[in-house]
């Protein structure tokens, strides 16, 4: 995924988001408007390469988790994914915000992107680890005071366990592929 797909992909997303009613779940519409991301256009003269990216996504406990990859193996959901997937809206919801819609977590071969928002504070936020690692906020006319200093603090120190969770699922993922390669 070159830059270029990142920003429209992006893009995408921040559309989605901005097209919630209020009192709407995200991760439901944004369910109902995946689509199969098909490039039409051959910016680096790499098409092939991005017609052989496939995705499947799965709804585990009312959130949605889509693995991409260019096999059907790559697409196959894990138990550990799956527990890590589980555990980490658990634990966001137990350490951030208990008031939050979920997107969709991406799951690709050497990066990880989630977003969502947290409703009291009508932030979105967007979490990445691989070529763009950080923690990334969303919102319109944000007051600045003590509860979002807090919020910020509990956002960035879980993306800390996110990541860390994340990357070992990408690390057991790619051990099992060499396996079976082998």
């Amino acid at each position: 995924m070159n830059s270029y797909d990142e920003i429209k992909s992006l893009l995408k997303r921040s559309r989605l988001l901005q097209e919630q009613t209020v009192g709407t779940n995200i991760a439901k519409s944004i369910e109902d408007n995946i689509e199969d991301d098909t490039y039409t256009d051959d910016v680096e003269g790499n098409i092939d390469d991005i017609k052989k990216d496939k995705s499947k996504t799965y709804r585990i406990s009312g959130g949605l988790l889509s693995l991409h990859g260019v096999d059907k193996k790559e697409l196959q959901l894990t138990t550990e994914e799956k527990t890590a997937f589980q555990e980490t809206m658990d634990e966001f919801v137990d350490e951030v915000s208990d008031l939050s819609d979920f997107g969709v977590l991406n799951l690709y071969p050497n990066e990880v992107q989630w977003s969502g928002k947290v409703i009291d504070m009508d932030i979105e936020f967007f979490y990445s680890i691989g070529e763009n690692n950080g923690v990334y906020l969303n919102g319109d006319m944000i007051k600045l005071d003590e509860t979002l200093t807090e919020l910020v603090t509990k956002l960035t120190s879980f993306y800390d366990k996110f990541k860390s969770k994340w990357a070992k699922v990408i690390s057991m993922k790619k051990k099992t592929q060499q396996t079976t390669e082998e």
